[in-house]
């Protein structure tokens, strides 16, 4: 016994795919917007909460910042940043954190890496609302923490109050 699909059995699984492909779930109530999902707090509080009260020493020398100084638009400035490092299972660096003070959540990037990562580096654009300070921390493998700095000037703010 054969069965062949008539035109309007052809229709009606026409109508039903359609009907699919347009249902979308309901989205979760308890979201709320993103702008909620963390405490707005100043950079001294975030440094505190991420490295606790460890030893920052300056890593100027060490870590080379490439961004530019002054940020046509600040909702889109590029950087990007090089740890000198050996890369090895013993010298490697196990994260970067980049940070921008006058954001209102000043953690703007973590980044964690492995010795498998062969250099520790990364490039990426960052949203600035005013200008200010851009800092940038790497935790070696050892737990040591080194900072650098780089001041940029915005001229259009690129995140909201």
């Amino acid at each position: 016994m054969t069965a062949t699909l008539t035109r309007r059995a052809w229709l009606g699984l026409a109508a039903l795919g359609a009907a699919v492909a347009a249902w979308r779930p309901w989205p979760a109530r308890a979201q709320g917007h993103l702008a909620n999902l963390a405490p707005e707090e100043p950079i001294a509080e975030t440094m505190k909460r991420l490295f606790g009260n460890r030893t920052i020493k300056d890593g100027a020398s060490l870590i080379t910042i490439d961004m530019p100084l002054i940020a046509e638009d600040g909702a889109s400035v590029p950087i990007a940043v090089e740890v000198k490092s050996p890369m090895t299972a013993e010298s490697h660096v196990k994260a970067i954190y980049i940070l921008a003070e006058k954001n209102l959540r000043p953690l703007n990037v973590k980044i964690s890496l492995t010795p498998a990562a062969g250099q520790a580096y990364v490039g990426t654009n960052l949203r600035l609302a005013d200008s200010g300070p851009v800092r940038v921390v790497a935790e070696t493998g050892d737990g040591a923490l080194w900072i650098a700095s780089r001041d940029v000037r915005v001229a259009v703010a690129g995140c909201a109050a």
